[in-house]
């Protein structure tokens, strides 16, 4: 069911944009692979992705047809339809779209799975078409405009069935913050961009604006703290499971956990998938990916 149409309708154009690098459309189309191969590029995003599954295993339905808006090159949509599950897989960049048709293809789930265009503010959807939701490895994130950002929550919803469970993870503000502290010594513009960052939480054509940035390193960002995703979703009509930190207490230690035996390695992963450590409110905010697991309510549909 693959669909080969590159629906174009609604993208923003980049070179409206003060900064278009960090445009995600843009920045993802110029991932190529990279994207594809994160979350097995090392022991932390091992991690994200064992701690998100964990959760797509304890709430999905037995069966049904699950979307995975801003899908990207389809590490979650394979994962979902190797397990029966039929999935449409959205994303606002073309290149990311093209990949995964390859690895769907190549992963010998082409039947199960529709590629399309599609834009979490502006889902191409009918209401209550989906029997679960997925929205993991940061799309929300991507939103920067609060107002845009309550537009997507509620696009989610209304997609979903009444009592769908959905599934969103979103970056993490301290974490981030953190990260650029640890990296100050070769990373000058990153702690020059601090105050600004943690005024706003964002990372935008602003932020660098205000502190003369020429060369940007990310794509535009908002980072989330957990009360402020548990708030958003939860003002939107959704009940509340959970929150959790993907990576928790492992979120800066990329290299010493590269450089860890395979028996250390075995005791960190036990102790962040702990499930009540991972939830722990100080656990899930210092976490490089925070998860959330809601259900739609007849309070979230349209």
């Amino acid at each position: 069911m693959t669909d080969n149409h590159h629906d174009r309708e609604g993208q923003t154009a980049d070179s409206d944009h003060r900064y278009p690098e960090i445009h995600p459309k843009r920045y993802y189309d110029d991932l190529h692979e990279d994207e594809w191969e994160r979350l097995n590029s090392g022991a932390k995003a091992r991690l994200e992705f064992e701690n998100t599954v964990d959760y797509l295993e304890s709430h999905l339905p037995d069966k049904g047809h699950i979307l995975d808006a801003g899908g990207a090159a389809g590490r979650y949509a394979i994962w979902l339809a190797e397990r029966g599950y039929n999935v449409t897989l959205t994303d606002i960049s073309n290149a990311q779209l093209d990949l995964a048709r390859k690895k769907v293809a190549e992963h010998g789930v082409a039947e199960q799975v529709t590629v399309k265009y599609g834009d979490i503010r502006d889902l191409p959807f009918d209401e209550r078409r989906f029997d679960a939701v997925c929205c993991l490895g940061g799309p929300l994130s991507h939103v920067i405009d609060p107002a845009e950002r309550q537009c997507a929550v509620r696009e989610l919803s209304r997609v979903a069935t009444v009592d769908a469970p959905v599934f969103v993870s979103v970056m993490g503000f301290i974490a981030v913050v953190e990260r650029m502290m640890q990296v100050a010594p070769e990373f000058e513009q990153g702690v020059r961009q601090l105050p600004d960052l943690l005024d706003s939480q964002t990372y935008s054509a602003d932020l660098l604006a205000a502190t003369d940035v020429e060369d940007p390193t990310f794509v535009e960002c908002h980072f989330f703290r957990a009360d402020e995703l548990r708030q958003l979703l939860s003002k939107n009509g959704f009940s509340v499971v959970a929150i959790a930190g993907l990576e928790g207490v492992a979120s800066n230690f990329e290299q010493p956990l590269e450089d860890a035996s395979d028996e250390a390695l075995t005791y960190i992963r036990e102790i962040v998938r702990e499930r009540s450590f991972r939830e722990d409110p100080t656990v899930a905010d210092m976490s490089n990916h925070i998860l959330a697991v809601v259900y739609a309510t007849e309070d979230s549909q349209p």
